[in-house]
C-alpha cells in the first residue's frame, strides 16, 4: 500500500490539476458538454479522487492514533466517496446523452432524487477538502511535513472550491504541499 500511496502522492494532485486543464480547454469553444473534452476532464478528475483514497489511508499510518485522526481520515474518505460518485455519474450520463441539453436533463433527474443533491453535490465533496487539510495539519503537527504544507494545501483547496477554472493551479498547489511526504512514506516502507 505504501508504494500505491507514494504514487498517489504525485499522481492524485496531477490528475485533479489535469481535470482543470482539460475542462478549461474544453470550455474554449463554448460547447463543453458530452464529448471527448468532457470525458477526458471527468476521467482525470475521477482518477484524481480515486488516487486520493490510498493517499489518505497512507497518511493515516503517519499520524498518531486517536479520534481526531480517525474523524479527519473518515471525513476525507466520505468526501472522496461523494466526489467519486459525482464524477462517475457525470461520465455515465455523458455517454448516454446525445447533446448538452440531454446531459443537463439526465443530471437534473439524478440530482433531483431525494438526498442526492446535498450528499453528492452540495456538501458531501466538501468533506474531502476539509478532511485532507485537517489531515495535513495533523501530519505537520506530528513532524511528518513542514508547517507551510497545510497552508499551501488549504490555498490549493480553496482555489478549487472558489472557481473550478482555478483547478489547474489548485492541483499544482496540492502537489507542492504534499510532496514533502515522500520522505515519511519512504521511512515507513523501510521500517
Amino acid at each position: 500500500m505504501t508504494k500505491v500511496a507514494k504514487f498517489a502522492l504525485i499522481a492524485g494532485p496531477l490528475a485533479l490539476g489535469g481535470y482543470g486543464v482539460a475542462r478549461n480547454i474544453g470550455k474554449l469553444d463554448n460547447v463543453y458538454g458530452p464529448g471527448f473534452d468532457w470525458q477526458l476532464a471527468h476521467f482525470l478528475g475521477l482518477a484524481g479522487f480515486l488516487l486520493f483514497v490510498p493517499l489518505a489511508l497512507g497518511l493515516r499510518t503517519l499520524l498518531p492514533a486517536g479520534a481526531v485522526r480517525e474523524v479527519a481520515v473518515g471525513a476525507t474518505l466520505l468526501g472522496l466517496s461523494a466526489s467519486i460518485v459525482q464524477f462517475g455519474t457525470d461520465i455515465v450520463q455523458a455517454f448516454m446523452a446525445a447533446d448538452k441539453e440531454e446531459l443537463r436533463s439526465l443530471q437534473h433527474d439524478f440530482s433531483g432524487l431525494p438526498g442526492v443533491r446535498p450528499a453528492i453535490y452540495d456538501f458531501g465533496p466538501l468533506f474531502f477538502f476539509v478532511g485532507i487539510v485537517v489531515v495535513a495539519v495533523l501530519a505537520a503537527k506530528a513532524g511528518r511535513m513542514p508547517w507551510w504544507s497545510p497552508v499551501v494545501l488549504f490555498v490549493g483547496v480553496l482555489l478549487s472550491l472558489v472557481k473550478l477554472d482555478l483547478m489547474p493551479l489548485g492541483g499544482l498547489l496540492m502537489l507542492v504541499a504534499l510532496l514533502p511526504l515522500r520522505r515519511p512514506f519512504r521511512q515507513v516502507s523501510a521500517g
